[in-house]
């Protein structure tokens, strides 16, 4: 598979976090792996198909060339900044004006409701500014990520040319995936069992 078949090739499973993190899905839509890079924003068509599929816009709600530029420059932010805080490097200032604009452009206003069961805390976004109200959306999870208890467990997966980063579920978890891990393991004994008939040679 080449480089331009796999940018296209279905989706990878989540990695651990994903399904908690909106900010860590949007950084794993880019990676290397070892059949080539994935780059699940290819267009904007498919950049909305993945914020309605997030629940971060209604269904149906198309983007616009500036505003996926602005989702793109986001996830190139976003992935400087958590490769900046696992290394213990400082990010370029950069990054930190594009996060920061993308927390100021639609704030949310919290709210209370109240329902059946009693009063609901709630969150209201600027109407008429989905996409912005999901980047926004995207850069409080960013903080969250980087400031929040998850930061501490934030790992990027071990396995050579896969560069997707994870949530560690638990301490000696090394893999962004099943497959990873197998693959790694796989390499090992393949490793080993040559070693050891050289050896014996």
């Amino acid at each position: 598979m080449d480089a331009a078949d796999s940018s296209t090739a279905t989706p990878p499973p989540q990695t651990p976090g994903e399904d908690r993190h909106g900010a860590l899905a949007l950084v794993n839509t880019e990676f290397s792996r070892p059949s080539g890079p994935y780059d699940g924003l290819r267009d904007a068509e498919s950049a909305a198909a993945w914020l309605s599929g997030r629940g971060l816009t209604p269904s149906g709600v198309r983007i616009d060339a500036g505003e996926l530029d602005q989702l793109l420059e986001l996830r190139r932010s976003l992935r400087e900044l958590l490769d900046a805080h696992l290394s213990g490097a400082a990010p370029g200032t950069a990054a930190l004006s594009v996060l920061n604009g993308a927390l100021a452009a639609a704030p949310a206003v919290r709210e209370v409701r109240w329902e059946e069961a009693g009063p609901v805390a709630a969150v209201r976004r600027p109407a008429g500014e989905p996409v912005g109200a999901a980047l926004t959306a995207l850069a409080e999870d960013g903080v969250e990520l980087l400031t929040g208890p998850p930061s501490g467990r934030l790992s990027t997966c071990g396995a050579p040319g896969c560069t997707r980063l994870f949530v560690r579920n638990h301490g000696a978890r090394r893999w962004c995936s099943d497959r990873c891990g197998n693959r790694v393991r796989a390499a090992r004994h393949y490793d080993g069992h040559h070693a050891a008939r050289d050896r014996s040679a």
